[in-house]
């Protein structure tokens, strides 16, 4: 099942004054390009000599280096301007960013987005057919709102109805295989359908943002290991929740925690684009000023999902299985519009009730 849309932009990131014993954090930020710091062995030519008196000219990242005016830099240091010719040469084929045809960009999006349908039709129509791969979709909303319930029935279609492997990133204990289990009995009657579809379904618990990342790196090494072989492919990645993980890291001077969570924005972007995959993930939501509700984690994470809606139970009735889901971010869609779902035992299904438009 494919679709057409709309190319994948990521975040853009500035430089964070971080601190030099930021350890993991600190590496990660300057080898995804934010802050590239010289370095023996970066490229041929750049020895610990030359980087030692770059530095002593206050010469130390490859930007520095690149917009510096060369023949004055080799007489300040003492250098060959021919090797800084070279160096220069070599970093800005390594790091620059090369033009590319838009037609072109159009049909490599044509040949690598999918639309992974939810199981709900109204859900399907506010995401404009359904998650797409290659892009970062949000669910916010309250605590027992839904959010684990609605991430479980998406997992249970894709794995089931679509025959697609997904990893359900697990950060709150909240799912359980009993869960995905009965909602699959609620699918089909066939135990060897429902086998086959919980072992397309892999969860892993991780409570550490730390561990989070880890796994994400050998998520990334080991889809680029299987490229090569057959099988049913990953499709879908959940993260339920992004938020409780980071949460711990923000606050104070939010230094760290700033840099992990744009670093968690980075690494969830970068495995949609690269490997044509759809990330769902789920975030709390604050009240501001007259009880406005905003999901969680500022300006900086609302860039992240490239679609975002938001999931909230009807008029406030606690045993309700009835939700509104709202549209509050979307590439495609008008983000004034509002579906009504019912989220029970056999996951989230449609209500009789048409679709409406939030007022602007």
């Amino acid at each position: 099942m494919t679709g057409d849309g709309c190319t994948h932009v990521g975040c853009r990131r500035g430089s964070l004054d971080l601190p030099s014993n930021s350890g993991f954090l600190w590496k990660a930020w300057c080898e995804s390009g934010a802050m590239v710091i010289l370095r023996e062995g970066l490229c041929p030519g750049l020895s610990a000599d030359m980087i030692r008196s770059l530095k002593m000219n206050n010469v130390k990242t490859v930007v520095d280096l690149v917009a510096s005016d060369l023949e004055e830099l080799a007489r300040k240091c003492s250098l060959s301007y021919k090797s800084l010719v070279a160096v220069r040469r070599v970093l800005l084929a390594r790091y620059s960013a090369f033009p590319t045809n838009a037609a072109d960009l159009y049909e490599e999006l044509k040949g690598s987005t999918a639309i992974l349908p939810t199981g709900s039709n109204r859900l399907d129509f506010l995401l404009d057919s359904g998650l797409y791969t290659g892009e970062v979709t949000e669910i916010a909303g309250p605590t027992a709102s839904g959010k684990t319930q609605m991430c479980s029935s998406i997992a249970v279609n894709v794995a089931y109805s679509l025959r697609q492997r997904v990893l359900y990133i697990d950060t709150t204990g909240g799912v359980t295989a009993s869960r995905l289990l009965q909602l699959l009995q609620s699918q089909t009657e066939q135990e060897a359908e429902q086998v086959a579809s919980l072992q397309r379904i892999e969860v892993v618990h991780v409570f550490d943002i730390y561990k989070l990342f880890d796994l994400l790196q050998d998520l990334r090494r080991n889809i680029s290991q299987q490229l090569l072989k057959s099988g049913e492919p990953l499709r879908l990645v959940i993260i339920d929740s992004a938020c409780a993980v980071l949460y711990p890291l923000l606050g104070g001077k939010q230094t760290e925690g700033m840099a992990a969570m744009m670093h968690l924005a980075h690494e969830l972007q970068m495995l949609a684009h690269d490997f044509s995959l759809a990330v769902l993930i789920t975030n709390f939501v604050t009240k501001e000023g007259s009880d406005e509700v905003r999901p969680a984690m500022g300006r900086s994470w609302s860039f992240v999902p490239r679609t975002r809606i938001l999931l909230e139970r009807c008029d406030s009735e606690m045993e309700s299985e009835r939700r509104v889901v709202s549209l509050a971010k979307s590439p495609r869609q008008p983000t004034n519009l509002q579906v009504q779902v019912q989220i029970g035992c056999q996951g989230t299904l449609d209500e009789n009730k048409v679709v409406t438009e939030s007022p602007a």
